[in-house]
């Protein structure tokens, strides 16, 4: 049916994605937004390591370049920011309102590989950030 198996990574991604939203939003009803997301990066923190170990990927880290090394730790950042702002958006709003406006960050994103990466802007791709954004406004308002 796919061509591509990231197709597949990705469809999971989005699945337990919405899921993590769910379920973020029934852990963190009566606790710090800050306190639970220390606790679910602890948490992907020990899955992460364990697939490293059981995939045998950590003999690579020998491997890894600075360059490498700098943008991960910058990524790792953004994350850990967009987990704390996501936490706290999602403790104070509803889900159904919260989730999109944080999926949003795909339309980002497109803008960000247009700029930075200079991937090919299309008007697929245009036409899809135009209605991705029409639709958070739709939810969200």
């Amino acid at each position: 049916m796919f061509k591509d198996s990231w197709v597949i990574y990705a469809i999971l991604s989005a699945f337990f994605a919405a899921l993590t939203s769910i379920l973020a939003k029934i852990g963190i009803s009566d606790i710090n937004s800050n306190l639970a997301t220390a606790i679910r990066t602890i948490v992907v923190l020990i899955m992460a390591w364990g697939i490293v170990f059981m995939t045998g990927a950590q003999s690579g880290i020998q491997d890894i370049t600075a360059k490498s090394w700098i943008f991960l730790v910058l990524s790792g950042i953004a994350t850990g920011l967009s987990w704390l702002f996501y936490y706290k958006a999602l403790q104070l709003g509803d889900a159904s309102k919260v989730v999109p406006i944080d999926k949003f960050s795909v339309v980002i994103s497109m803008i960000l590989a247009f700029v930075i990466l200079k991937e090919d802007l299309t008007f697929k791709t245009v036409m899809g950030g135009i209605l991705i954004t029409a639709g958070t406004f739709v939810m969200i308002l």
